[in-house]
């Protein structure tokens, strides 16, 4: 029961994220906008949920983590509710902005599940409910897709607003809730307020490069300011008494080698496939490269796609449980490895795409669930949501420097060819980069101390 509420609680936050994807030409028509202001619908949720990750995370290792979760339940309700009823997509940017404390709820549902179960039973539920996560990623495309063709943009974020509150329920009502067992720990505000603008300012350099140039001095302005302000921050918490993250846990072996796993695998494979994969399938037959395919049956390749994925994630749990996370991690990252080389032969048969597709699937599963396994098995319980949550930032980081690469790569490309197009060769780079990004992340894996904690116990 109680991974069953975890896995319904955390698809509002796998829901939230992606489901805007689908209604971004939607806004762009419906306001007379262009493609740069609309985007900020995304760039805002995502710059709020890095920076709510690791903030909430701890603030629920230390006052409950049912508490903070009801309180982000509320907040992803009322931001859905106010992008519901909005006339603009001002109005749109603010409530998607509000929703990004969602961000948070990963970390959260990890660290409530490793304190309700018993440790046997923790990772199994950690890959479940990390696992759901990608399949409600994929699910959230048709049905935003569904909301956009028959009825109307509102209900994309009615939907969300119905489904927060009723997650919200479910907490309250179903979860049990453990007594306030009360802490003489102090909220690190400075430290609070100086993380959330610093990554901030590095994500939206990096999510803004594309458009203005790694070169551009707004570009380098963000990104290296963010990086100072991250530099002081990180020692003023190695000096304060109750950091809002606790850096020291970072200089353990395996949580440096799992995080520098984490930046490789998010900078290629990870971060780079769920952007090329809908271009080759919907760039149109008369390009360098492109299936024709329409945008929904796309969208049910890679929904159909990730329910491969999902079967799979027991299946990571139990090798946990078994033989330790690093080999769910190993056979993650060679099976993203492989899906790589595959797009360097297969990007030109709808067959050929299908079995990639598949095996990126199965690979997200292996990989996106093992990651947080591992961090669970060098960090003590009331670090969990924090470093989880930390996790998550440094991937949601890895994933816009690897796409806005991939994007210059392509684009140099067709500037190269003297078109508009990317080319075959361009693809082929970024396909190599994914290959050799997925090697070297099965190098940092390798480094990791064998063995299962769970076998111990």
């Amino acid at each position: 029961m109680i991974i069953t509420v975890l896995v319904l609680v955390e698809i509002i936050s796998a829901f939230e994220t992606s489901m805007v994807y689908a209604a971004i030409p939607t806004f762009i028509k419906e306001f007379n906008s262009d493609a740069a202001t609309v985007g900020w619908a995304v760039t805002a949720f995502l710059l709020v949920a890095a920076a709510s990750a690791a903030v909430c995370g701890r603030l629920g290792d230390m006052y409950g983590r049912e508490r903070v979760l009801v309180v982000l339940l509320g907040a992803a309700a009322l931001g859905s509710f106010i992008s519901a009823i909005g006339d603009s997509i001002g109005s749109i940017i603010v409530g998607r902005a509000i929703q990004g404390v969602a961000g948070a709820i990963l970390p959260l549902c990890i660290g409530l599940a490793r304190e309700h179960l018993p440790a046997a039973k923790v990772p199994v539920a950690i890959a479940v409910i990390s696992g759901s996560a990608v399949a409600a990623g994929s699910a959230s495309l048709l049905v935003a897709g569904v909301m956009l063709d028959h009825a109307s943009w509102h209900m994309i974020f009615v939907v969300a607003a119905v489904y927060a509150v009723m997650a919200l329920l479910l907490v309250l009502f179903v979860l049990p809730w453990r007594p306030p067992t009360g802490t003489t720990q102090k909220v690190d505000y400075l430290g609070t307020l100086a993380f959330a603008p610093a990554i901030a300012a590095v994500l939206l350099g990096i999510n803004k490069s594309g458009a203005w140039g790694w070169t551009d001095a707004k570009t380098l302005g963000l990104v290296v300011g963010g990086l100072v302000v991250l530099a002081l921050w990180v020692l003023w918490e190695l000096r304060v008494k109750d950091p809002i993250v606790n850096v020291r846990l970072f200089t353990d072996r395996k949580v440096a080698l799992t995080m520098c796993a984490t930046l490789a695998i998010a900078v290629g494979p990870m971060g780079i496939s769920t952007m090329i994969i809908p271009m080759i399938l919907q760039s149109p037959t008369t390009a360098s490269f492109g299936l024709g395919i329409s945008a929904t049956n796309a969208g049910w390749l890679s929904f159909i796609g990730s329910m491969f994925g999902f079967v799979c994630t027991p299946l990571s749990g139990r090798i946990t449980r078994t033989v330790g996370s690093r080999v769910s991690m190993l056979l993650g990252t060679t099976l993203f490895t492989i899906s790589s080389a595959m797009l360097i032969v297969f990007h030109d048969s709808v067959a050929g795409m299908v079995a990639m597709i598949i095996t990126v699937s199965i690979g997200t599963a292996f990989a996106y669930t093992a990651l947080p396994n591992l961090i669970v098995e060098a960090v003590p319980e009331g670090n969990t949501s924090e470093a989880t949550g930390t996790n998550s930032v440094l991937r949601t980081g890895g994933q816009g420097i690897g796409t806005s690469i991939a994007t210059m790569l392509l684009a140099s490309s067709a500037a190269a060819a003297g078109g508009v197009a990317p080319t075959v060769s361009g693809l082929n780079t970024v396909a190599t980069m994914m290959v050799g990004l997925g090697l070297i992340t099965i190098g940092f894996t390798l480094l990791i101390r064998r063995g299962s904690v769970y076998d111990r116990k």
